[in-house]
């Protein structure tokens, strides 16, 4: 059983605890080689685990979202969350709940927020990072996006994690299990695999686009 600084229970999100002690346990062992990088926060969850690991290795993980929610969030749909909502803004914001997750946890120092769509910030990305966990937009465009945008950034070996993998279209929507299919097409190599949970470590094969060509780096 792994030690959190505070409980996950008590943050607002939709990871497993099975899932958390895998992803830990993952960043435990990558964190040292280079930083670690989370595409999709919400309020910061999957955040405590990977940047706790991170923190006991003297590592450091970037956590991008642009904070607005996913679709699944928006008003009217199943996920929709009020007390999220900024009524000045016209929109979801879930950083102020991620940087108070950071507070309490004590992560401020190990844990960088950047705030911004994972396809820009990835354009712009040079540093090698040792792990990758996907947990962004759910549909076809976005989970590209991510996939292209961010696995030729992994150093050769490092681990690809990807949530909400669902073999069964009737448990859950396709997009996620669609670039894991792609990431055992491209030469990453399934290592364990947690519920919806789908870890990989690359051998540093060459992508194959489906949106355009391999970013620069």
């Amino acid at each position: 059983m792994i030690q959190l600084p505070i409980d996950p229970t008590t943050i607002k999100g939709f990871l497993d605890p099975a899932e958390g002690e895998a992803l830990y346990r993952a960043a435990l062992a990558e964190a040292p080689r280079a930083p670690c990088v989370e595409i999709g926060s919400y309020c910061g969850k999957s955040t405590l685990y990977l940047g706790a690991a991170c923190k006991a290795v003297g590592g450091t993980l970037f956590c991008i979202d642009h904070h607005r929610g996913s679709e699944e969030n928006q008003p009217g749909w199943e996920w929709h969350d009020a007390e999220l909502w900024d009524e000045a803004a016209g929109a979801l914001d879930s950083l102020p709940a991620l940087r108070r997750t950071l507070r309490a946890a004590d992560l401020e120092e190990s844990v960088v927020p950047v705030v911004g769509r994972s396809a820009l910030i990835a354009r712009h990305w040079r540093t090698p990072i040792s792990l990758l966990f996907i947990d962004g937009g759910h549909t076809r465009a976005a989970a590209d996006a991510d996939y292209e945008g961010w696995t030729p950034r992994l150093m050769a070996g490092g681990v690809l994690a990807i949530h909400d993998v669902f073999p069964d279209p009737a448990k859950g929507g396709r997009p996620p299990f669609e670039i894991y299919r792609r990431a055992l097409e491209n030469g990453f190599a399934e290592i364990a695999a947690v519920k919806s949970l789908r870890l990989l470590r690359s051998a540093r094969a060459r992508l194959k686009s489906r949106t355009g060509p391999r970013p620069p780096g």
